[in-house]
């Protein structure tokens, strides 16, 4: 037994520790808040998904959602850290593990692998599983994924993202807490990409490991008939352009893009089936966090739109209706899936753009949702969760989910960040 009494340590917005209860009643009411699976879609066959990026964000939103919603059966593949001496699991960790038990409960042969995503031993992995354990069929591929680097399989090279601005540097507002919490309005300027920025991040955040995921099982022949999948990405407002959508991540995601629109045109060719992009709206996550002006941008949306903020689970959702068939989905005039219209009406992005002008370190609290903001990062860790007693030792040695029945005891790689 390794229990202990776990109490919030962090550097800015990252936590040095989860809390495992916590991190579980966070998966339980993100399951609670999803609507249950039409009576016609939980009567029929399960289908086969696997979400690469399971464990953290809106790839979490998506197996949580699957597994509710859509009636979901496969894979999740992630990477996270287990328990130390020293320290706890990373949250992922215990999330996966509150997830296996929910999808368990739910009577759901999900499997969760934990491991390096971009690498083809993964792939490999994956395709066996499909092959022994679901029949070697997969309907569905959700990839949600964010990392710093990524390795070429091909020629071994890592390449690294950045988060630049192109052309010219960038200033902007940022939301920073101090040492006690209190809330501080910072302007920071970061540099333009420079050399070869833009294409390493291109390398590791475009479309390329996603089109090698497809190819790879294609390639075994595991793409059933109408088989959809859909890489999650974001747009966001004009007030974080400069940093994101114009900048060098933008640049991941217009590649990421491109590749969507020739994967779509291969899958109708070979499959009868789709690949799409999906545009989701604002969340805090422990990705979005670590982007210049984000949280400040994120904490005044909140301030404008309250309760009328879509949390994630609710935009996957509406998502797995629509590729299950269940309603119609969302697209533009470009063929992305749009699940963030509530968040850039221009109306709200007006109302927000004022705030945002207005923003001080003396007038924030009265302009952004500063506590809901503040919650939202800590429940990321398992803190601030409603339900939870926090003076109370728990268990950190929680192990991580082994497959049950046939097909158990699937080995974990060591990895890279996938998450």
């Amino acid at each position: 037994m390794t229990q202990r009494t776990i109490t919030p340590r962090s550097r800015g917005f990252l936590f040095l520790d989860a809390h495992p209860a916590g991190c579980e009643r966070a998966v339980e009411d993100m399951w609670s808040s999803v609507a249950g699976a039409p009576e016609a879609a939980s009567a029929g066959d399960r289908p086969v998904a696997l979400v690469i990026g399971s464990s953290a964000g809106y790839g979490l939103a998506a197996t949580v959602a699957g597994l509710k919603r859509a009636g979901i059966r496969g894979i999740g593949v992630c990477f996270e850290k287990g328990p130390t001496e020293r320290r706890t699991a990373t949250a992922g960790w215990y999330r996966t593990a509150a997830t296996a038990r929910l999808a368990r409960e739910a009577g759901s042969d999900m499997v969760f692998l934990n491991g390096d995503a971009f690498g083809d031993a993964m792939k490999d992995q994956v395709a066996h599983l499909l092959t022994e354990r679901f029949g070697g069929r997969l309907d569905h591929l959700i990839y949600s994924v964010a990392a710093p680097r990524r390795t070429d399989p091909d020629s071994g090279t890592t390449f690294a993202s950045v988060l630049k601005p192109i052309g010219a540097p960038h200033r902007t507002k940022t939301l920073v807490f101090g040492a006690d919490g209190t809330p501080e309005i910072r302007e920071v300027e970061t540099g333009p990409a420079e050399g070869d920025d833009i294409e390493q991040t291109v390398a590791v955040m475009g479309g390329a490991d996603w089109e090698r995921w497809i190819e790879r099982l294609a390639g075994r022949g595991l793409l059933a008939g109408g088989f959809t999948t859909v890489a999650l990405s974001y747009i966001g407002s004009p007030l974080t352009a400069a940093i994101y959508r114009q900048g060098t991540i933008g640049a991941a995601k217009a590649h990421l893009e491109a590749t969507a629109r020739r994967l779509d045109e291969r899958l109708g060719a070979s499959v009868g089936g789709r690949a799409l992009t999906s545009v989701n709206g604002a969340a805090v996550t422990q990705s979005s966090t670590a982007i210049p002006g984000i949280a400040l941008y994120v904490g005044l949306l909140r301030g404008v739109l309250g309760d009328r903020v879509v949390p994630p689970a609710a935009q996957l959702t509406e998502l797995w209706d629509g590729l299950t068939g269940a309603a119609g989905l969302r697209l533009d005039d470009e063929g992305r899936v749009r699940l963030d219209t509530w968040e850039l009406g221009d109306d709200v992005q007006a109302a927000v753009a004022d705030r945002w002008d207005r923003a001080t370190t003396a007038g924030i609290a009265a302009l952004a949702d500063l506590d809901w903001f503040g919650a939202e990062v800590r429940r990321l860790y398992g803190f601030d969760v409603d339900g939870v007693d926090y003076d109370r030792p728990v268990e950190t040695a929680v192990d991580w989910p082994a497959p049950a029945g046939p097909g158990g005891g699937v080995h974990a790689p060591a990895a890279t960040v996938t998450t």
